[in-house]
């Protein structure tokens, strides 16, 4: 007993170390009121980085150094032996946010640094902070204000926070930050991958002014037990001993506190008897009021559980079958920037919701833009959110594994508030190895100390013998519901009649989700007699056979098929169905939906409740 005892004192110890370190030094959740910078950026190629290091490794000479606050021209007009050789208030513009690969054609394939500048005017207003917060930048960032460093970051698609309280002025403020899209062996992801890594700032970026002492975060969930707790995080010099609140009006729910030394307040209540339960069928969300120090946020939350108990999800307590799709954080359009703002995210998980009559969405690769998140809080669409840990990466260094805890932090702490998200995905199609394995331990254990509350999976790959298919990963003890990527009948030799015989060998005492399937078509190929790979006549009757596979998995809770929109991928060049296209989406990129969509959406409208 002494030893149970023990071992959960070193592991609440071990949790509360983890939360420590990853949590990001400022979150600025849920706050409303900013000045929003979208529009219109000048940019600056600099291919071989000479902004930051000259030839021989020595440092940039001035006249290469975009992120100096100098007026150019008017430097030029003087006249002097001195000259620039960039200007960045005469430099072409695009708009920002938004990946550069998709505003001109020249930059369709431009990897690398890129310089952007943004001037803008601000009210600097005496006993305020001010903050920049950038939602994504891919992948690495500096950021200069009026000449000044004041921020870096490395990660392509969480938010980081700088604060410029320091360096802002009145007029003319000089927003410089250099963004470097090369990847490499210890990025995340690495170089090599089936979708396109984009390039720029590809989310908004907003300016915040708070008092001196602000509500950095907040949140509120219902656990098991019927409890609503939570907690907010006060960041400034009064931080100690504030008296906090937390409102509810429309549940008549008002809680008070004090922080901490720290700053951190908890809230734990019972929860009231009116409170309506999250789910797909019922997305009740509710406007929960935080205020200390003279400050206040507002969020908008929902409150269910979800967990599993043998091989059965459980949401609020009941079982839940996962019909769903995968999506890639692609606008739908001819030419997507990866900017999605809520009109286009609706666009998308409308299809999935009303469309396909899901409950559910993978949004693979990456974290997804929050704006996803709360728009499918808003449909009713349960979530699965993903780290960039795809494929092979550096498993031996620990910076790498540095990297990707951090970037797990960022995402969790960010998306904390979301009731649609219950699965946090740690990979995607690792090769499983001794290493590997070690590297996605850590992650699990980084999970289930940030946030408990949500379920642990991450997508597989799968053994095969004859017609029987093995899940026999040593990840699997670390994993709440067990995910695997099956491409039979596309990839490989198998007939589609083959397919439909497969059998599955797996663990009978948790769930499994299919979170990958799929076959390639060009939107209106159609050949109803020979049916070709690449037509919509086979893509559906591969729908057809992995779905009558799938009937036959008694462990089965759901799937999300690959995938729900045609996306850009450079490794596809068929110059005839591909052009730099994966094509297994349902819908082609510009919406119009294949035969295999409505295969799908019948499947699934049969498996409503």
């Amino acid at each position: 007993m002494r030893a149970w005892i023990t071992l959960a004192l070193a592991w609440t110890l071990c949790s509360l170390a983890i939360a420590d370190t990853l949590r990001p030094p400022l979150l600025l959740t849920a706050r409303a009121a900013a000045q929003d910078l979208s529009g219109r950026w000048a940019y600056s190629k600099d291919l071989y980085r000479t902004g930051f290091t000259d030839i021989n490794g020595w440092p940039a000479k001035p006249r290469m150094q975009r992120f100096r606050d100098v007026d150019v021209a008017a430097t030029e007009a003087k006249g002097g032996v001195g000259f620039f050789e960039y200007d960045l208030d005469r430099a072409p513009m695009l708009d920002i946010p938004g990946a550069w690969n998709a505003a001109l054609p020249e930059l369709r394939y431009y990897d690398g640094l890129m310089w952007f500048q943004r001037r803008f005017d601000a009210p600097v207003k005496p006993g305020r902070r001010s903050f920049l917060r950038f939602e994504a930048v891919n992948y690495r960032s500096t950021v200069f204000l009026n000449g000044q460093e004041v921020g870096r970051h490395e990660g392509g698609f969480t938010p980081f926070v700088v604060e410029i309280t320091q360096a802002l002025r009145e007029t003319g403020n000089r927003l410089v930050i250099g963004v470097d899209s090369k990847h490499d062996a210890q990025t995340i992801p690495a170089e090599i991958t089936d979708w396109d890594l984009y390039g720029g700032i590809t989310r908004p970026v907003k300016l915040f002014q708070t008092p001196a002492t602000f509500i950095d975060d907040a949140t509120l969930r219902l656990t098991d037990a019927g409890r609503l707790v939570g907690s907010l995080q006060l960041n400034g010099a009064q931080s100690a001993n504030q008296a906090v609140s937390l409102r509810i009006a429309t549940l008549g729910v008002t809680l008070q506190a004090r922080t901490d030394t720290n700053g951190e307040a908890r809230f734990d209540t019972a929860a009231p008897a009116g409170l309506k339960r999250w789910s797909p069928e019922s997305p009740t969300l509710y406007d929960v009021e935080f205020e200390a120090s003279g400050d206040r946020v507002r969020d908008r939350i929902g409150f269910r559980t979800i967990a599993v108990r043998g091989s059965e999800i459980l949401l609020n307590g009941q079982p839940v079958t996962l019909r769903g799709i995968s999506i890639h954080e692609e606008e739908v359009g001819p030419n997507p920037a990866r900017r999605i703002d809520e009109a286009a995210a609706r666009r998308l998980l409308t299809e999935v919701k009303t469309g396909l009559h899901g409950n559910y969405v993978r949004l693979s690769h990456y974290p997804h833009n929050e704006t996803m998140l709360r728009v499918a809080d808003e449909l009713g669409l349960l979530v699965w959110s993903e780290i960039p840990v795809y494929w092979s990466i550096d498993w031996d260094t620990p910076a790498v594994l540095d990297k990707a805890r951090r970037m797990q932090g960022e995402t969790i702490y960010r998306d904390r508030n979301r009731a649609a998200l219950i699965l946090w995905s740690i990979g995607n199609e690792t090769p499983v190895a001794d290493n590997r394995t070690r590297f996605h331990t850590a992650l699990a254990q980084t999970v289930r100390a940030l946030d408990p509350s949500r379920l642990v999976s991450a997508a597989l790959l799968v053994e095969r013998q004859g017609d029987i298919l093995h899940i026999a990963d040593p990840l699997l003890p670390q994993l709440d519901v067990i995910a695997v990527n099956t491409y039979a009948g596309w990839y490989g030799d198998d007939t589609l009649e083959a397919v439909r015989q497969l059998r599955w060998d797996v663990p009978k005492d948790k769930p499994l989700l299919f979170s990958e399937f799929g076959a390639d078509a060009l939107a209106g190929f159609r050949d109803p007699v020979l049916k070709p790979k690449f037509s919509e006549d086979y893509q559906a009757d591969y729908y057809r056979a992995t779905l009558a596979m799938a009937a036959q998995v008694a462990t089965l809770r759901g799937m999300s098929p690959w995938i729900l929109k045609d996306f850009r991928s450079p490794r596809r060049e068929h110059p005839v169905y591909q052009n730099g296209w994966n094509r297994k989406g349902l819908i082609s990129e510009t919406g119009q939906r294949k035969l295999a969509f409505d295969v799908l959406a019948e499947h699934y409208r049969a498996q409503r409740p």
